[in-house]
């Protein structure tokens, strides 16, 4: 998934002998969460708003480049590896470099995070099922076989959680089914977390519950 056209290069980087009130001036009119910062036309790094406002506004940046977050993507980078890379600094603002560290533009947050929704796994139909299992005894092409035994299709898969010694797996399958699919992931030992479709196993047993106390108490 190409994502150069989706490069802004409407905000130039401040200049690491700028003041802090021209940063602060910037942070004002804009509402990214970093400014871009810049020596002698070669990127340095960002400077977060909440650091920004924690210096005095007469002093020049470079006073302060401590505080320079050096993150960046290059403009090959694919999307998956970028949204990441947003994920891990916080930011909402994502420089991009060339193979020469030229400084090319940025992307906006809210721009990559488009490009995941209209991924297969949110634009098609399907149930969303999110199982977990012991760390070594998982594997991907026991959950694939399990969701295609059942004449279902996986639209997509990632490991959502990764808590001591259990991963959580989130799915996307296509071609409805869904209880199906969680009833044979219950027989290989997997628990189920949640299911966004009815679960009419689980429906089954609480009716069966509800009726038996009912007799009971007759």
């Amino acid at each position: 998934m190409p994502l150069q056209q989706y490069i802004i290069n409407d905000i130039k980087p401040l200049n690491i002998n700028d003041k802090v009130s021209d940063l602060k001036m910037m942070f004002n009119e804009l509402t990214y969460s970093h400014i871009p910062i810049e020596n002698e036309g070669v990127y340095l790094g960002c400077i977060s708003e909440t650091d920004a406002h924690c210096f005095e506004g007469n002093i020049s940046i470079k006073d302060c480049n401590y505080a320079i977050e050096g993150f960046y993507v290059r403009s090959y980078t694919t999307w998956l590896d970028v949204l990441e890379t947003f994920a891990q600094n916080s930011c909402n603002i994502m420089p991009v470099l060339s193979e020469k560290n030229t400084y090319l533009g940025y992307y906006e947050l809210n721009d990559i995070i488009s490009l995941f929704n209209e991924t297969p796994f949110f634009g098609e139909p399907g149930g969303v099922l999110i199982v977990e299992k012991g760390m070594q005894d998982y594997s991907f092409s026991e959950i694939s076989q399990i969701v295609e035994s059942n004449d279902a299709k996986i639209l997509g898969a990632f490991v959502s959680k990764m808590e001591s010694d259990v991963i959580q797996i989130t799915l996307k399958i296509g071609n409805s089914g869904l209880n199906d699919v969680i009833q044979t992931f219950r027989r290989y030992n997997y628990n189920i977390v949640s299911g966004h479709e009815e679960d009419t196993y689980i429906e089954s047993l609480k009716e069966r519950s509800e009726y038996l106390r009912k007799y009971l108490d007759i």
